[in-house]
């Protein structure tokens, strides 16, 4: 295989058997992309992987909508069962099917520090398989509100560590759509009047919510590319540190950017510590 494409001892046996590599070790185009994505990703995790580990070799990453859990298996396989013997993966997926293929694929390979869980994102939270606490939370390219989902996830678990990869932000584009707020109450309508504009801000409103929610909960906020745009259209990368003491200021500016745009119905979304009153007004 074309080395330059992988990342130093990374298993090209366990990335046949993810069906990345074709049996002769070749790469198409889709698996190239998907590969490259998950490495840079993994660049991005290992110093958290290192940080955590520091302070708690038996720490628990989980990575929400796991799908086919080609992040698990990497993460693993380049970090975990040389670096982190005593850490575990644990694979959040709702479809059943995948979750036997992926425990199947664990066996064969001896992956015996990870665990897969067939659970919908709302039980998760509560499901007695999972630890009270987990170190480190993951989600790439989970669809529309799976994200919300495995952000809320990783509040509830008082994460360290918050790493998603947002995909398909439907929901608030939708949301806007359906807004019967006159467009000329506010100019800024305009910039999602228009069908496409509708898309392309509410993906953008979608994650700058996001953000304000982690930082309200009191994350330090990273945003960037994954890879290249060449690579992949959902490519915004956002890397949350809890750092300290929820934030009122952000938690305000939440709610009043979805008063603004019409759409406090969706505060529950993207909710904030109990105790922020979301009412006090904001001083700069």
């Amino acid at each position: 295989m074309n080395t330059t494409e992988f990342l130093p001892g990374q298993s090209e046996a366990l990335l046949k058997a993810l069906h990345i590599l074709t049996r002769d070790g070749k790469l198409n185009q889709d698996s190239r992309r998907k590969l490259k994505q998950v490495n840079h990703l993994f660049q991005f995790i290992k110093p958290l992987l290192e940080e955590t580990q520091h302070h708690n070799p038996a720490f628990t990453l989980v990575d929400h909508g796991a799908g086919k859990s080609y992040l698990g298996f990497i993460l693993v396989d380049l970090y975990f069962k040389q670096f982190a013997p005593q850490a575990s993966v644990i694979g959040i997926e709702r479809r059943q099917d995948l979750v036997l293929k992926a425990e199947a694929l664990a066996k064969e390979a001896a992956f015996t520090q990870m665990r897969f869980l067939a659970l919908n994102a709302s039980d998760a939270v509560c499901s007695p398989e999972l630890p009270s606490e987990v170190e480190i939370v993951t989600a790439l390219h989970a669809c529309d509100t799976a994200t919300d989902d495995a952000i809320a996830f990783g509040l509830a678990k008082q994460a360290k560590h918050i790493v998603v990869v947002p995909c398909c932000q439907a929901e608030v584009a939708a949301a806007l759509r359906q807004s019967k707020r006159p467009y000329d109450d506010d100019p800024l309508s305009e910039l999602w009047r228009r069908p496409i504009h509708t898309r392309e801000f509410g993906s953008h409103l979608t994650n700058t919510l996001r953000c304000l929610q982690l930082e309200a909960h009191g994350y330090q906020v990273t945003v960037t590319e994954l890879v290249g745009w060449e690579h992949a259209l959902k490519n915004e990368l956002i890397i949350a540190k809890r750092k300290g003491k929820p934030q009122q200021k952000s938690a305000l500016k939440l709610q009043q950017m979805l008063d603004r745009v019409g759409l406090p119905a969706l505060a529950d979304r993207f909710f904030v510590p109990a105790d922020l009153n979301k009412h006090q007004e904001i001083k700069v």
